[in-house]
């Protein structure tokens, strides 16, 4: 089979960036949101979900380049792509989910006993 070099590839690399952009925004939105509150934690997640965000970002474009020029070589992927950038990812948004949920819960708390 001959690998078709149609948009698939690149619509692909697109959504990778698209969510290392929103890793690297979201990190540093929530970091400046939430100084007030948290302090330096905030600042020490907005510089990991920075430097997360360039990570997916450099790990998914090289990833791309790779598996493009494997299937433009022979037309096969050969062995499974690695899942490690996809995983990472996901566990970090989830960790600061979490955050966020903790946060919110603890803040409308506070909120609903000191207005009594």
């Amino acid at each position: 089979m001959i690998f078709d070099e149609g948009l698939q590839p690149e619509r692909t690399a697109l959504a990778w960036r698209r969510s290392a952009l929103t890793l690297l925004v979201g990190s540093l939105a929530g970091a400046r949101l939430l100084a007030p509150q948290l302090g330096v934690f905030a600042l020490v997640l907005g510089v990991v979900g920075c430097g997360a965000g360039a990570w997916t970002y450099l790990a998914a474009r090289t990833r791309s380049r790779r598996v493009t020029a494997r299937l433009l070589s022979d037309g096969h992927l050969g062995e499974g792509p690695h899942a490690g950038v996809l995983a990472a990812t996901a566990g970090y948004c989830m960790l600061l989910g979490v955050f966020a949920l903790v946060f919110a819960v603890d803040h409308g708390l506070r909120g609903i006993l000191t207005s009594r």
